[in-house]
Formats: structure tokens, sequence, C-alpha cells
């Protein structure tokens, strides 16, 4: 009699714990994790670096949005920003066969700034001290004694007092006053400065200089102390929103690219990444020891992961073989098949099996699963994947 009461009540607890294991499950998928854009099978429970690269994880919540059997992947826009989630269009592509050229990124010379000395006098202080440090137009960049300019602002404020003491009709005082801040001006007074000293009526023992230019620094030429001339440079700016690649190939391809032809660029410090490029130059002479060409491709950098000195590869297609396609690095291959992630009309993301054909190392044409229009994932499809596997279990 005991052993039955015994077996009864374990058939109980038995039924308990089977009812409370999904309500334990919905507790933890509806936990955040912390997790790597470039290496999404890391998930953490706590805030920190990745163990594989050493970037700063991000934060992934699982909110609301998607149920426990739900097949769409919600991010908030903080998260696609963090993430790097890129997306690319379905439509015709070329997918003959590739020719890859090997590059170097570099800066983009066009976007290149340099910010000169007005006028003469020694540098007391300097305000930007580090290559690669970011300054925006207005920005104080160092500070100047200069008796040159000390002359003029005493110029400005001599003109202001006469307008307002002597009221001599056969002078223009406004047009005394106007040449003495056009010298200002033209010295690297900004109007705020100029309004300042009318206002306080003193000439201070040092001016401060104000950017001009904005970006990343590249260069400073003068260090505290020194004594700069009118023209001389300051410091120098780049642009790292735009970058170019460049690259070499032999005369006897030259002729397959022409200015402003779309190209495919791979990074492998990024993973693979794929981004569009566009043909900005081709060298018109050749090397006379090598008999190579030089070939330079633009390429945007919105999110400034790309970076000078990386290495990159430059992929073209022989023209003339067209399909629809989809980005080689949007398709997943798993146990069930070829999969990509699209977005949806409402900002989320579903998971569609494809059939693919032929393709290159780029594009992949597609004969089932995808039409002209699809907006696919072609950068952070794995994060999705593994957030899905992560909500609703590996169902391959």
């Amino acid at each position: 009699m005991n052993k039955l009461k015994i077996v009864a009540l374990l058939l109980v607890l038995g039924v308990a714990a089977c009812k409370q294991k999904p309500q334990q499950v919905a507790i933890q998928q509806n936990k955040a994790y912390y997790t790597c854009s470039m290496h999404p099978q890391v998930h953490e429970e706590h805030p920190g670096n990745c163990p594989i690269c050493g970037m700063k994880l991000i934060k992934v919540e699982l909110t609301g949005t998607v149920g426990a059997n739900s097949d769409k992947i919600t991010l908030t826009a903080t998260q696609l920003q963090l993430a790097g989630i890129q997306i690319d269009t379905v439509r015709d592509e070329n997918i003959g066969n590739e020719k890859t050229l090997t590059g170097k990124v570099t800066t983009n010379e066009n976007t290149a700034a340099e910010l000169s000395a007005r006028i003469a006098g020694r540098v007391q202080q300097l305000f930007v001290r580090t290559v690669g440090e970011k300054i925006t137009i207005g920005q104080p960049v160092y500070s100047i004694y200069s008796e040159d300019l000390q002359e003029a602002e005493k110029e400005y404020l001599l003109a202001k007092q006469q307008q307002k003491i002597l009221h001599n009709p056969d002078v223009d005082y406004q047009q005394l006053i106007s040449a003495a801040e056009n010298k200002l001006q033209l010295w690297g007074l900004s109007a705020a400065q100029i309004k300042n000293l009318a206002t306080s009526g003193k000439v201070s023992a040092t001016t401060t200089v104000l950017s001009k230019v904005g970006g990343t620094v590249s260069d400073i030429s003068v260090h505290e102390g020194d004594y700069v001339t009118e023209g001389m440079t300051i410091l120098k700016t780049q642009a790292l929103n735009n970058l170019w690649i460049e690259a070499q190939l032999y005369a006897s391809d030259a002729g397959n690219y022409k200015e402003n032809d779309q190209v495919s660029v791979s990074f492998p410090d990024l993973n693979g990444q794929v981004i569009r490029g566009k043909v900005a130059f081709v060298n018109p002479e050749l090397s006379e020891a090598s008999k190579v060409d030089l070939i330079r491709v633009s390429i945007p950098n919105p999110q400034g992961l790309i970076r000078p000195g990386m290495l990159a590869y430059i992929a073209v297609s022989s023209k003339g073989n067209r399909s629809l396609a989809v980005p080689a690095s949007a398709i997943l291959t798993s146990g069930k098949g070829n999969m990509v992630w699209v977005k949806n009309k409402n900002g989320s993301f579903s998971a569609k099996m494809v059939t693919l054909g032929s393709g290159n190392s780029t594009y992949v044409s597609v004969l089932s699963g995808l039409s002209p229009g699809d907006i696919v994932v072609t950068n952070g499809a794995y994060l999705l994947n593994s957030e899905a596997i992560f909500k609703n279990g590996d169902k391959g």
C-alpha cells in the first residue's frame, strides 16, 4: 500500500514539473542577452566584450513583439545600428564569371582638408593634440599670441568708440567699423568672437582660433610654443565616411573597367562583408617598369567600420549573364537547405527558404522563394538566425 502511495506521489510531482517547465522557458525567453555583431553565436547574460574578437557586446532584448512560436524578429533602431544590419534589394544582377583584384583601403583625397594659419604669431595652447581625433567646424583648435591681431582688435574697438563719442558728420564711422570687422574675419575671428569683443571692449592677450574644417585629424604640424607664419599648415583632416580602394591590374585587363562601373567589394577583416562600390578612376598611364595600371574604387563608410589600411577584394563579373539574384552574403545554409532573411513592410524580419541556381562569389541566381523588389539582409543575417534559434529552438 505504501509503495502505491509513493508511486502516485511521484506521478503527481512529474505532472506538476511538466506544467511548470513551459513557464520557466517563457521567463528565460523574455530575458535580454548580449551578443557580438561579428560572432552572433556568442550569447552572454551580462555586458562585456566578445571572447573571440574583443568587440563590445550588443544588447538584444526579447520583448513581447515576438511570440514564442513567431517566425518574425523585430529589432529596435538602436539594435539594428549596433548589430550592423545591412540590406539589399533583390534584382537582376550579373552572375557571370568573376575576376578578383586585391586592393588596399585608403583615404579619399577629395575629402581632405587643411587648416592654415591666417596670421603670424606664437601658438600658446593646442586644443587638438591627437591624430585620429574627430573635429567639427567651429571647434577650438589652438590659441595664438599675435601683436598684429591685437592691433586689429584695437582698431575695431576704436572705430566703435569714435562712432559713439565724436559724431563727426564728415566721417563714415560705419565704413570704418565694417573695414576693421572684415579684417578680423579674414584673420580668423568668428562673428560670435567679434560680437564678444565689442561687448567686452577689451583686447585679450591671446585669441582662440576656431576650426574652419571638419573631419578626422590625419596630421598635426605644430606644437605649443611654435611660431607660425601666415599660410602655414596647422593640421590636416580626412572625412572617413567615404573611402577609396586602390588596386593594380595588368594593362590587358584595363579595358574591362571604366569609370562609374558598379563593383562588389569584400573585406576579410570584417568577416567577408560585401558592399557596393563604384569605379572612380582608371589611370590612363601605365607604369613603365611593370606595365600595370592603377584602378581606384569609391566606397561608402557610413558606420565607420572600414578603416584605411584594410585589405579588400574587388570583384567584377563578365558581362552578358544576368539573372534575378541575391547577394551571396545573404545566404544561410542549414540541414533544411538555403535560407535568407527578408525585411517585411512593418520593419520585422522573416526567414525564407530559397532555391538557388548558378552564380559567383558575389551574386547567386534565385530560382524560387524570392521576387524582384524583396529586401534581404546582407550583413547581420547570422545574428537574426541566432536570435530565432534562441527564441524558438533549432528546428533544422
